[in-house]
């Protein structure tokens, strides 16, 4: 099953290459759509790599940190059933789409890439779900009772958001295989798994193990 708008999106960037519906790995029942497994990983014109440096489409990909944590939510839905949840930097929208299939009263998919918000729209229609779709974090109104982030530490600069999401939400759950000195207040590791990116991007192994860290207020941890 191909999305041909979400393919369009892929305009003179990867022209040979195309947007198709893709089980996950240990994940029943759910699908995305994604990059195809055969894309043209060579021959990319200095035109279309420059493109993409200066438009990365990582909505095209299921980053392994993303997958990690959808499996975490839908093996312990605990965690967000009857909860309002905020998914940032949505891309895919697989995490936001494991949230709303465990049970969340709302889940808010929040992401400045208007191509990221249109595949988190289609991905939710592709798995019978429903999300609310927004760009800007500061313009959601409204208590949030967890925030899920992953795949967005791959820039230190991003590392400030970690207090923001604390100072918004009283939970936050991160996952995420890039930062090696994770060491911030108020935020624990709870688990460590392996994954690979689908499609599958050949990481080197220390970007294949995952941890996931859950971020509370003062106090509340047990």
């Amino acid at each position: 099953m191909i999305e041909p708008n979400l393919t369009a999106l892929l305009g003179d960037a990867l022209p040979s290459a195309r947007i198709e519906a893709q089980a996950l790995p240990e994940v029943p029942g759910m699908q995305l759509y994604l990059l195809n497994d055969d894309y043209p990983q060579e021959g990319l014109s200095a035109q279309a790599i420059r493109h993409l440096m200066d438009n990365p489409m990582y909505w095209v990909f299921c980053w392994a940190s993303g997958l990690v944590l959808s499996r975490f939510i839908l093996e312990q839905p605990a965690w967000v059933r009857g909860k309002r949840v905020l998914d940032f930097g949505a891309g895919s929208g697989v995490v936001a789409v494991a949230a709303a299939r465990a049970g969340a009263s709302e889940v808010i998919a929040c992401d400045l890439d208007d191509h990221a918000l249109a595949a988190c729209r289609a991905n939710a229609e592709l798995n019978g779900v429903e999300m609310t779709l927004e760009r800007d974090y500061f313009a959601v109104a409204g208590d949030i009772d967890l925030i899920i982030v992953a795949d967005v530490l791959y820039d230190r600069e991003n590392l400030v958001w970690l207090e923001r999401f604390i100072d918004r939400a009283p939970a936050v759950l991160v996952a995420d295989s890039r930062i090696k000195d994770f060491d911030f207040p108020r935020y624990r590791r709870i688990a460590r798994e392996e994954a690979s990116t689908i499609p599958d991007l050949d990481e080197s192994a220390e970007f294949r193990s995952v941890s996931l860290y859950l971020g509370k207020r003062e106090g509340q941890f047990s």
